[in-house]
């Protein structure tokens, strides 16, 4: 396939997703010019040499300055060239639900805003399939949150 990027991709990009839940279980959600301006969870791509939790740490710290507490893997996605992302890439998603230390949320330059909202009021954000099937996951397998 043919790519329009200045660094073509060679292979596959690891990322880790972070479900992030607060103590009253409301999902944070980041709006972001990479997605088109639709809400998503913070991750990001899996450095050489580091541990899937140690890239969804540092992800989090990067982009949202909480401090995971704790993660559970929830599910894995295959993302191939979806227009839905601003670069045409080719990403496997590993995502996790987590839990944060106290504290404020301060987004980096990736996101424009965020918000706290229960998992079934997600969807009256604009969000994309990827974060949609996560979310189906945990309402049709609701003890996935009582593990924290």
């Amino acid at each position: 396939m043919v790519q329009s990027m200045k660094n073509k991709q060679q292979f596959p990009e690891l990322t880790v997703g972070a479900l992030i839940l607060n103590e009253s279980d409301q999902l944070l959600i980041v709006k972001t010019h990479k997605w088109h301006g639709n809400y998503t969870i913070p991750g990001g791509h899996v450095e050489l040499g580091e541990h899937l939790v140690q890239a969804l740490e540092r992800e989090i710290r990067e982009e949202t300055g909480l401090v995971l507490s704790g993660a559970d893997f929830l599910c894995f996605q295959e993302f191939v060239y979806d227009e839905c992302f601003w670069e045409q890439r080719h990403f496997i998603f590993f995502d996790f639900i987590c839990r944060v230390e106290p504290g404020e949320v301060h987004l980096n330059d990736e996101a424009e805003g965020y918000v706290w909202v229960d998992i079934d009021q997600a969807e009256d954000y604009p969000i994309d399939d990827y974060l949609r099937h996560s979310l189906d996951l945990i309402r049709k397998n609701p003890e996935y949150l009582k593990k924290f």
